[in-house]
């Protein structure tokens, strides 16, 4: 049943969690997901409450901050439901999403098998892309420490999870371990329509760059 003053309590949680956080998953990244969510799911008639909670709470436990240790983000999205009296049905399918929303690389499969999980890892994969894409991109490279580019060192379409996380390749080569390959593994109608618009626009920023890195304009 959908809950109002959970949801509120949701965002309020998570917004004081990663509110100023620097690498691009902060709390506007949060609300940028759950907004998407909304609309997506709305068009595609998901419900609604498991997708908003989903979205809310789907990067309070990144694994990317946590060693590379998957289980943390559900095992605390669970202990937040718990405690605010989320049916156990609810709880189980929200962690469930946010255990399988993470791109694993180019190589291994995305499958979603929930309408509202695709909703929702939709809704996060749209702000991986596009010009607030790009910015994220730069923004959690910056952060590791990463070159932005290196001629020198080519992608690498991983095949494994594990491959693809411990990468530590220049930012450049991220568009096409991850952002390019975003488009064609949207799962509803209606994300698929805005992401391309914003792959298109990431196409123009690429070509742009090389231009200016090899001094043609």
């Amino acid at each position: 049943m959908y809950s109002t003053e959970t949801i509120e309590k949701a965002a309020a949680y998570v917004r004081a969690l990663l509110s100023g956080e620097g690498s691009g998953h902060d709390w506007w990244h949060i609300l940028r997901v759950w907004n998407n969510a909304k609309h997506i799911a709305r068009q595609e008639e998901a419900d609604l409450y498991v997708v908003e909670l989903a979205a809310l709470l789907h990067d309070i436990g990144d694994h990317k901050f946590h060693n590379g240790d998957e289980t943390v983000g559900p095992r605390m999205a669970r202990e937040w439901m718990e405690q605010h009296q989320v049916e156990p049905d609810t709880i189980v399918h929200v962690c469930r999403i946010i255990a399988e929303l993470s791109f694993k690389g180019a190589g291994t499969s995305s499958a979603m098998p929930t309408l509202e999980g695709q909703v929702v890892q939709d809704a996060d994969r749209l702000d991986a892309i596009g010009a607030i894409g790009i910015a994220r991109t730069f923004a959690y490279g910056g952060h590791k420490g990463r070159e932005i580019y290196n001629p020198d060192i080519q992608p690498i379409m991983h095949e494994s999870f594990q491959a693809y996380k411990t990468s530590a390749a220049p930012t450049i080569n991220h568009f096409y371990e991850k952002l390019l390959l975003l488009k064609d593994r949207m799962h509803t109608k209606t994300a698929k329509a805005i992401a391309d618009q914003r792959h298109q626009y990431m196409e123009g920023f690429l070509s742009q760059f090389y231009a200016e890195w090899n001094g043609e304009i």
